[in-house]
C-alpha cells in the first residue's frame, strides 16, 4: 500500500460519506466532498507518476473509484429531480460504452488509448457541469447536455486512436 494507492481508497470512502450528506439535504458539503474526490484523483495520479509508485493495483482500482464516485453523484441527481433520466441514461451509456470497451480491450490484450487532453478537459466539464448543477445555476442544465455532447465527441476521438493503435490484423487462411 503506497501512498497513491491510499488515497484511491479514500476516494472509496468518500462515496458513502457523500451519500450520507447528500441524503441528509446538505448539497453545498456534499458537493465539498465531490471536491475532495476529485482533488484525491488528481493527487494519486500525480504521485504515482511523479515517484514511480505506478501499480496494477492502483491502475485498476483508481478509475473503478472514480466511475463509482461519477455513478454515485448521477444516481443522486437523477433521484433529487436535479437531473433529467435523458442525462443520466446519456452519461451512463456513454461510461458504461468505455468501460465495456476497456474491459474487452484488455481481455483481448490490444494496447490501451492513453488519456489526451481531450479526455481530461471532458473530466473537467463534468466537475464544472456537477458544480453548476449542485449551486442551481440558471444555465446548469444547458451546460450538462453541451458536456455530455463533448463527451461522445471524445469517446470517439477515443475510438480512432484505438484503430490505429490496434489496426486489424490481416486474416491468414488456414490451410
Amino acid at each position: 500500500m503506497n501512498l497513491p494507492n491510499l488515497l484511491t481508497s479514500l476516494r472509496f470512502v468518500l462515496i458513502p460519506v457523500y451519500i450520507g450528506i447528500f441524503v441528509s439535504g446538505h448539497m453545498i458539503p456534499a458537493f465539498l466532498v465531490v471536491v475532495a474526490a476529485g482533488v484525491t484523483d488528481v493527487l494519486d495520479g500525480h504521485i504515482a507518476r511523479r515517484y514511480g509508485q505506478v501499480t496494477p493495483a492502483g491502475e485498476m482500482l483508481d478509475p473503478l473509484a472514480d466511475k463509482l464516485m461519477l455513478f454515485t453523484v448521477i444516481v443522486s441527481l437523477l433521484v433529487s429531480g436535479h437531473i433529467s433520466w435523458w442525462a443520466a441514461g446519456a452519461m451512463f451509456l456513454r461510461d458504461l460504452g468505455m468501460i465495456a470497451a476497456g474491459l474487452i480491450s484488455h481481455f483481448r490484450k490490444k494496447k490501451n488509448v492513453p488519456a489526451n487532453w481531450m479526455g481530461k478537459l471532458t473530466t473537467v466539464m463534468f466537475y464544472a457541469a456537477i458544480m453548476f448543477i449542485f449551486f442551481e445555476a440558471s444555465f446548469a442544465s444547458t451546460y450538462l447536455w453541451v458536456v455530455i455532447a463533448f463527451s461522445f465527441v471524445t469517446t470517439f476521438v477515443y475510438a480512432a486512436s484505438y484503430r490505429t493503435l490496434n489496426p486489424p490484423q490481416p486474416k491468414t487462411p488456414h490451410m
